[in-house]
């Protein structure tokens, strides 16, 4: 049998922000001080979960309380890569790759160059 998790449970959380910094109070408790950052997600018919980044304590702990526990990944979310690269319109890439300034004449140019443009706009570039 599996013992329960914090994660198993919800907790009361307040997250307000002026769109730079952020506020988080997790069940009455302001924890902001002790967070690198957060992430919020919410599924549908699911429950919203709370991803937080701890910073390394200073000197003591900050925080002391239950919360919905979940450990971050630095794996990349493979859904997330999936559905990234089923949106790509393989003749945009094609004529992207084909139209940079990078191409080399080698035999692998064209899929060299596809890689190169897939990761600058993977990155947010046009």
């Amino acid at each position: 049998m599996q013992e329960p998790s914090l994660a198993d449970d919800l907790h009361s959380v307040r997250i307000t922000t002026d769109g730079v910094r952020a506020g988080v109070t997790l069940a009455g408790h302001e924890v902001s001080a002790s967070l690198s950052g957060y992430a919020l997600e919410h599924r549908a018919n699911q429950p919203p979960l709370l991803v937080l980044y701890v910073r390394p304590p200073v000197d003591a702990a900050v925080f002391d309380g239950y919360a919905q526990v979940a450990v971050a990944s630095e794996v990349p979310p493979t859904e997330a890569i999936v559905a990234f690269l089923a949106g790509i319109d393989p003749s945009r890439l094609q004529q992207a790759a084909l139209n940079r300034d990078d191409l080399d004449g080698s035999p692998t140019e064209l899929t060299t160059a596809m890689l190169r443009q897939l990761t600058e706009w993977a990155g947010g570039r046009p």
